[in-house]
This record gives structure tokens, sequence and C-alpha cells, in this order.
């Protein structure tokens, strides 16, 4: 044969090309039915606690076909899959994800130092550290959590609610609202904050509680970092970025509430937890403090503390702030409104995007801004919020106005009206070109919000969630649920 006559292409041999036909022809569906049949198994034993059970279903799961091939999509097609680890690596194309599924085992598996860098915080001048693995840590780490989760979820606190399948943030805020807003309840909050809790878990603690192979988890533990060409150890903490951090973390907190339960029976002591931001009620100051003494005795035994500037205790009345709400009474009536510094964090954003759209054009700007007004507004809209989005519209208008004189500051203000603002039915300044218009805050209906029932297992209990998932997409528009395609597919696939 010729060689300068073939049609294979230089980049690609026969191989790849069978590679890629390869994992173009995977049957996602089956692949995540074979997958939640496991799990759902895994979840039942946990509740039996047949651990042998559990841990020889693990086994079988972490070394399946259709687990390998969705741990390896996971980590492929998260915000995260074109940034590369400490060795450079990506997996960008067909032939090469098919390669990694064929090759991920727990044989001889020697984890790989994490490249670390440094981040900003939301809304302030401090970073924190963010912990990156190459892509085959990625896809293990992957693999173990979809075998560890249904034991996580069976195990876990009812009401914790953060790094949770079908639990949210709104979930946490409803919970708080209905211990807290009958005049009886507890007039005292414990608010607390762990500090460091990823940089600062035992590894000692982890290797005895956690169901998963130690071996495995040892190189998850104790793979360290690289900061400025230089290696560093890690003899504590999970490595914040790893997509199994959040599972671990989880169990490590897990066991507040039943301690609490045991020590406050019938004292108006209810603890609300997300991620390592909790609440607890108390009846009274003095119990607020010995709840907090008695939860700094359970984080020691896991290499873990309270941060004091951050660990309050506050009467009902003062109020408080929890997950970027205000909680606080008026006359004995609570209301829950976005939190002043929430307000004020999304006004600077909503700021930047306009001052760095100077030379932006009208239809650019208003891409730009939608996504950012539309999440927030999201966010609040279960609460009482509908003075604060006319507050924001009215803020974001006057930004707005700027932005249109400056681009023409030889203009007149009803050329500069004409060209920017248009009617639309009822409505006269409406900010818009030929192809787009900017949404509004106040465009976003208050509805409260169903909070999840908290005996329910996304494993064991499918059709509850599937049946509650319908109910929220019925009464959201649908371009807010766009994109909850696996959102959507997670209790029936265990995504």
């Amino acid at each position: 044969m010729n060689v300068r006559n073939s049609n294979t292409q230089n980049c690609e041999n026969r191989t790849d090309r069978d590679l890629s036909r390869q994992w173009k022809s995977i049957d996602w569906n089956k692949i995540r039915s074979n997958v939640n049949r496991l799990q759902t198994r895994i979840a039942k034993a946990t509740h039996e606690l047949k651990w042998n059970l559990v841990k020889r279903l693990q086994y079988l799961l972490t070394n399946s076909y259709s687990c390998k091939a969705l741990a390896v999509r996971t980590v492929t097609q998260n915000l995260g899959s074109r940034t590369p680890g400490i060795d450079g690596v990506l997996w960008l194309l067909p032939h090469q994800k098919m390669q990694a599924v064929l090759g991920i085992t727990h044989r001889k598996y020697t984890s790989q130092p994490l490249k670390r860098i440094f981040i900003p915080k939301p809304g302030k001048k401090t970073k924190r550290p963010l912990s990156i693995p190459t892509m085959y840590d990625r896809a293990m780490q992957a693999l173990y959590a979809l075998a560890l989760q249904p034991v996580a979820e069976t195990r876990a606190d009812k009401r914790s609610f953060g790094f949770r399948l079908y639990r949210s943030a709104q979930d946490a805020a409803q919970y708080a609202f209905i211990c807290l807003h009958n005049p009886k309840s507890a007039l005292w909050i414990l608010e607390g904050d762990i500090k460091g809790c990823f940089d600062n878990i035992s590894h000692e603690w982890l290797k005895e509680n956690v169901q998963m192979e130690q071996s495995v988890l040892s190189q998850f533990l104790k793979s360290g970092y690289v900061f400025e060409q230089n290696l560093y150890h890690t003899d504590k903490g999970t490595p914040q970025g790893g997509i199994i951090s959040p599972i671990l973390s989880n169990m490590t907190l897990d066991g507040i509430e039943c301690l609490l339960g045991a020590q406050y029976p019938d004292m108006q002591v209810h603890f609300n937890r997300y991620a390592d931001d909790f609440l607890v009620t108390a009846p009274s100051k003095e119990v607020a403090e010995d709840i907090r003494e008695r939860i700094q005795v359970f984080l020691a035994e896991r290499g873990l503390e309270l941060s004091e500037s951050k660990t309050l205790i506050t009467h009902i009345n003062d109020g408080f702030d929890f997950l970027g709400w205000s909680f606080r009474k008026y006359g004995g009536i609570l209301l829950v409104k976005p939190s002043k510094d929430s307000i004020k964090k999304i006004t600077e954003k909503v700021s930047k995007i306009i001052h760095k759209a100077a030379a932006w054009t009208q239809e650019n700007l208003i891409k730009a801004l939608n996504p950012v007004i539309t999440g927030w507004a999201n966010y609040h809209r279960n609460v009482v919020a509908k003075e604060t989005f006319h507050r924001l519209d009215s803020i974001i208008w006057g930004m707005l106005w700027r932005w249109a004189k400056r681009r023409h500051p030889k203009k007149g203000r009803k050329w500069i009206v004409r060209r920017y603002w248009h009617s639309e039915g009822a409505r006269n300044w409406v900010f818009k070109d030929e192809a787009s218009k900017l949404v509004l805050f106040s465009d976003t209906k208050i509805r409260r919000h169903g909070m999840v029932k908290l005996d329910k297992n996304p494993y064991l209990d499918m059709d509850y969630f599937l049946e509650r998932l319908g109910r929220v997409r019925k009464h959201t528009p649908g371009i807010q649920t766009r994109l909850s395609y696996f959102a959507y597919r997670r209790p029936k696939y265990g995504l």
C-alpha cells in the first residue's frame, strides 16, 4: 500500500478510531441504571447494618465497567475538566476517555501529588487553597464516591443539607424557619462554623470509620500537594477540590444531631447543618453555651475545632445570618430576608460587569447580566425578598443609565432613552435590543419552598423524589429548570 495515498490521518491511528467509536456507542441510560441498581443494594445493606455485604457490593461496583465509565464521564464533563493536574494530562478526546475507562484500576494504585493554587474567597480579600488532582486521580475519586455515597446518604444526619442528594440551602432555611417562627419557639441560637474543616480532619478517624477500601482511602489522604515546585506532605485533612472530599467531610460531621437529641430531649434544641456551617436552637443562653462545649468535644475527636470568631450565640430578636439570609423576629414575627452582605455582593458583582462592559454592545451586556440576575433571584425567591428585588432593580437601572451616558457623552437624554430603553406591554422602561432583553429581579415570583421529607433516602425512596421533582418543575418556569437534566435523573439513575 502506498502510504502517501492512505486516508488514515496522521494524528489518529486505527486503535484510536475504534476506541472513539466504542465511547460514542455507550448507552448511558443503561450505564446509569446498572450503577444505580448496585447503589440501591448498598444502601439497603447499610440500612440493615450488613457491613460485610456492603463491602462486597462496593467491590463489585468499583470493579464494574459501568461504574468506571460513569466515573470517567463525570470528571470529563464538569467545569474543571479542562484544568490539568500536576502531570498536565487532560482527557478531551473520545479515545482518551475510553482508554481511561479500560485502564482505571485500584490494583497497585498510587495517587500523584495535587497541584495547589489559591483562589479568592467570594467578597473577601483573603484567599483559600484549592488542590487539583490529576485526571486519573479524579476518576478514581469519582469511582469510589459512587460506591461510598449510598452509605453516606443512609447514615447521614436527617437535618444535614449540604452536599447531599436532592437537598439544598433552601431546605436548610425552611427548616430553620419551622424551628423558630412559632411565638413559643426557642429564643437563642448557636451559630457554628468549623475552622478549616476540609484541611484538619483526622486521617486516623477517617480510616477507622469510613466504609471504603483502606488502601485507596490512604492514597487519597496522603497524596500531598505541590506548591511553587515544592512538595508538601499531608498528615491531616481532605483536599479541597477533590470529588470525594464533601462526602468524607459530611461523614465526619454526622452524629452531632444524635448527640444533642440524646442529651437534650424535649428542650427545644434543634440542629441544622449545611456543610460546615450549622445552627442549634436553645431555650436559654446557658443551654446554648453547654451545647457549644459538647460540640467542641465531639469535633476534637475528629481533629476539628470551632472557629472562635464565627461561632456566636445570638438572640432571635437581634437576628443572625445563615447561608445568605437574615433571620430575625420583628414584634414576634420571624422574617427571613436576603442578608445585607448578600445584597452587597450581588450589587458589587453587577457593578463590576457593567464597568467592564464600557465598550460592549448592549446585547453582550444583557447576555452577561441575565444569568447573574436570574441565579441570585432564584436563590432568594423563597424568602421575603419582593422589596429587595425592586430595590435592586432600581439600583441596576441607575448603573445602566450611567453606562449609557458614558458611551454617548454628547447625546441628550431623550436620544439615550430611545436608543436603549423601549416599551413592552404596560412597561415603558425595558432595557433591550432586537435580540435580547434584560431580566429584572422583580420578574421572579416569590414562592414558598416545600421542604424535603427528612426521613427519605434518594436510593430507597426513588418514587418520592421523582414525584417531588415533578411538582417543582410544574411550578417553576422552564428557563429556571433548563439545566437540571442530571439533577432530574439522579434519583432514577444514581448520578
